[in-house]
């Protein structure tokens, strides 16, 4: 959900306002619920938009709002009401890392290859002892949906949720997440995931990121934060090559 909020200040408060909404920036930016946001300035006044991971309700009625809204107190009564929209799908002027990857036959191909493998391996044999038969499809589910495939994780599984709660008390070790960052790694090349640089250094990005999040939700007394949104990974600064 994209939320737009239009503000008409005048001449004479601007540099205030928008040294005001960088200082609340930083309350939007420690919000889970908030995935992007951007002040604009034009004829028509100044334009805030905001691009939500999960439901706006929810910042909300969170921690992070009163200090938000209390930075621009100032300025309330120059805004508009935000008015709500959706994206909708036109295409994309660069395909997803999903897309770029192969889509789910890709995703499925490397998880059911690497996890055929997981049995041999002695470190991550331990920890994927007694393994659901369908688990090499639910992590190929979450990958997909990461890297902007389908919301299929999240319509079956819980969405970040229930993958974290999946971890929890598990006590995954540093050897045992580099051990599986370069298995997998292996096994992308073996089954033919693409290699051109752009695609695997946003791919290794991602492993590194989410399987050291792991670590952390698996330790004993770890208290993850049950809303914190689905993560999403792009290209970062780079487009894929087409040279």
């Amino acid at each position: 959900m994209i939320e737009y909020t239009r503000y008409d200040v005048p001449a004479d408060r601007v540099e205030a306002f928008e040294a005001a909404y960088r200082r609340a920036a930083a309350h939007l930016a420690a919000a889970p619920e908030c995935h992007d946001f951007e002040l604009t300035r034009g004829e028509e006044g100044h334009v805030v938009r905001l691009t939500w991971a999960a439901d706006p309700d929810g910042f909300r009625a969170g921690p992070h709002f009163a200090p938000f809204t209390a930075e621009l107190a100032d300025f309330a009564a120059y805004a508009d009401e935000p008015r709500r929209h959706e994206p909708v799908d036109i295409g994309r002027p660069v395909p997803t890392l999903y897309e770029w990857a192969g889509g789910a036959e890709a995703f499925e191909k490397l998880l059911h290859t690497f996890y055929l493998r997981v049995p041999e391996d002695e470190l991550l044999a331990p920890l994927f002892a007694g393994m659901d038969p369908d688990h090499a499809h639910h992590v190929a589910d979450w990958l997909g949906e990461v890297f902007g495939g389908p919301s299929a994780y999240s319509a079956s599984r819980g969405g970040h949720r229930g993958m974290v709660g999946r971890h929890l008390g598990r006590g995954i070790t540093e050897q045992q997440r580099r051990r599986w960052v370069s298995l997998l790694l292996d096994t992308a090349d073996d089954v033919g995931l693409p290699d051109d640089p752009e695609f695997r250094s946003a791919f290794v990005g991602y492993l590194e990121w989410g399987t050291r999040m792991a670590v952390v939700f698996s330790q004993p007394g770890a208290q993850p934060n049950p809303a914190e949104p689905m993560p999403t990974w792009d290209w970062g600064n780079v487009r894929p090559w087409q040279g």
